[in-house]
């Protein structure tokens, strides 16, 4: 893989699932000694972050990449090797990028704990591709 090439991961409002996933990405990536790089973006982003994803990712000693959830763009696109989304992404969203629907992984708002772990699980399957 190249460097500078990174990773997006697409929840509908760029809170909490795609937040978490990015969190664990990069710090997997970076105990493994790879240069990619992961962001959360939402279709249709919130105003602020999930509390419940602040808090546990602080209680795991992490932080989120972005402060507020973001807008998917066509730059994040454009920049991604590989595009994650836990949601239906709408067809003016589909770039060049690889696109994996992860559909399946428990809401954070219902229980951070099993989100995470269904996600770091996911993340090391992905990392050793």
């Amino acid at each position: 893989m190249h460097p500078n090439l990174m990773v997006v991961f697409v929840c509908e409002h760029g809170a909490a699932k795609s937040v978490l996933a990015a969190a664990y990405f990069n710090q997997l990536a970076s105990e493994m000694g790879t240069n990619l790089r992961a962001v959360a973006r939402g279709t249709n982003p919130d105003n602020q972050l999930s509390p419940q994803a602040i808090k546990g990712l602080s209680e795991d000693g992490l932080t989120p990449t972005e402060s507020v959830p973001q807008k998917l763009t066509e730059a994040d696109l454009q920049s991604a090797q590989r595009v994650v989304t836990f949601c239906e992404l709408p067809t003016e969203y589909r770039g060049q990028a690889i696109v994996e629907y992860w559909d399946d992984v428990p809401p954070v708002s219902e229980s951070y704990e099993q989100a995470r772990d269904v996600l770091v699980e996911r993340l090391r399957q992905m990392l050793k591709r």
